[in-house]
């Protein structure tokens, strides 16, 4: 069995990516972005690729031997044991609309599976960091997810419902008829206040691994659980169905609940 490794030097340079992240992505808001259509219907800005550009120029320059997992650009050594993976506009659409709940991804993958994640988000000076499994922080201070003790009660998120097949969304109207409310459109933030303990569960379809690596990594060192709609960990193949909750209970729940025919 192997040991998890030590994370505080590749913690303090994920926060190195995430402030130049920041830098780029607060001079870039200032203007009206110029919008591209990609050929799966995902909106794309210049921006979203400067800034993968550059993190990936400085992860190459400082370990050349990890391999990196973007949005924008094609994949490099993904079977190394450490891959960064990258989202450099999380909520490219609100950014497009200038709707505050856009941010950058940062994580870094241990074996095909999240480590470290950072979730920054600049128009509010949050930052979540966080260990799978040791620890979560936001703007420096621990975070804890919080108890659930009944579905009736949970407060829940989805990123959009739309991004989900015919098929998940009769799956996901199940959970949203037994949870107190859902809320919609909060891209990254919905994971990072999740794991601040101020909601209980977060479901999506649709998402990529650089969608949620980072948040798994924060909301797993906050005390929360990530996994598929199956309740299957996180993995490179990942089939973008996403459960996270706060109260493992709660968690077991739900996929009991998208299981049930």
């Amino acid at each position: 069995m192997y040991q998890k490794p030590p994370h505080t030097e590749f913690l303090a340079f994920a926060q190195t990516l995430a402030d130049h992240s920041r830098s780029m992505l607060l001079l870039a808001a200032a203007d009206k972005p110029n919008v591209e259509v990609k050929q799966d219907g995902s909106f794309v800005t210049a921006t979203d690729r400067e800034i993968e550009a550059s993190l990936r120029h400085l992860i190459t320059e400082t370990y050349p031997e990890h391999g990196i997992l973007g949005e924008e650009f094609e994949n490099q050594n993904t079977d190394a044991e450490f891959v960064w993976v990258l989202d450099p506009i999380d909520g490219t659409a609100p950014y497009i609309a200038g709707i505050p709940v856009y941010g950058s991804l940062i994580a870094l993958a241990w074996k095909e599976k999240p480590f470290i994640g950072v979730i920054d988000h600049p128009r509010t000076s949050d930052r979540w960091i966080g260990v799978v499994n040791s620890f979560a922080e936001l703007n420096g201070k621990k975070i804890q997810v919080r108890p659930c003790h009944s579905l009736s009660l949970a407060f829940s998120t989805c990123s959009n419902p739309d991004f989900m097949t015919e098929e998940e969304k009769k799956q996901f109207d199940k959970v949203r008829g037994r949870t107190q409310y859902m809320q919609y459109g909060g891209a990254c933030f919905s994971y990072g206040v999740l794991a601040s303990g101020r909601t209980d569960i977060a479901i999506d379809g649709g998402l990529k691994v650089f969608d949620i690596f980072a948040p798994a990594a924060v909301i797993s060192g906050a005390g929360g659980v990530v996994t598929d709609w199956n309740g299957h960990g996180l993995n490179f193949d990942n089939d973008g169905t996403i459960i996270a909750a706060g109260d493992k209970d709660r968690h077991m729940e739900i996929i009991d609940l998208l299981q049930s025919n």
